[in-house]
């Protein structure tokens, strides 16, 4: 794929996902990938494309934050032919899980838990 092609593909790619200004409160710009989603090559070339720099680094779990993440997440980890490990609110997973309390450049994240299996030497 060519520089030209590769900015045209992205180009598109963009296209499917939607701004919707001041959603869910005054400034806040959401990103909807409902369009993006629905289209399934679209949707493949977006997954392979998040899995891509990680092919040969010997992943064998992708870890992922719910909503989009579970979304996106879980077909990064087949195109990688690796687990997936879903990260979410304290309490929200009925098993044994870990916790850990994150930041972020937008500041303090709340803890989130994850079931992390015994077999994840190195995630992405």
């Amino acid at each position: 794929m060519t520089t030209r092609d590769a900015v045209t593909e992205y180009e598109r790619l963009r296209s499917l996902i939607r701004d919707i200004p001041d959603y869910p409160k005054p400034g806040i710009v959401f990103k909807d990938i409902t369009p993006l989603l629905a289209d399934a090559a679209a949707l493949t070339q977006t997954t392979e494309a998040l899995a891509a720099p990680f092919r040969d680094l010997g992943v064998t779990h992708v870890v992922a934050i719910e909503s989009r993440g579970f979304i996106l997440g879980a077909p990064v980890a087949e195109h990688l032919h690796a687990g997936f490990i879903p990260v979410r609110k304290p309490g929200k997973l009925p098993s044994v899980t870990r916790r850990k309390s994150m930041s972020s450049n937008t500041g303090p994240t709340p803890s989130r838990s994850t079931p992390t299996p015994r077999t994840a030497r190195r995630a992405c």
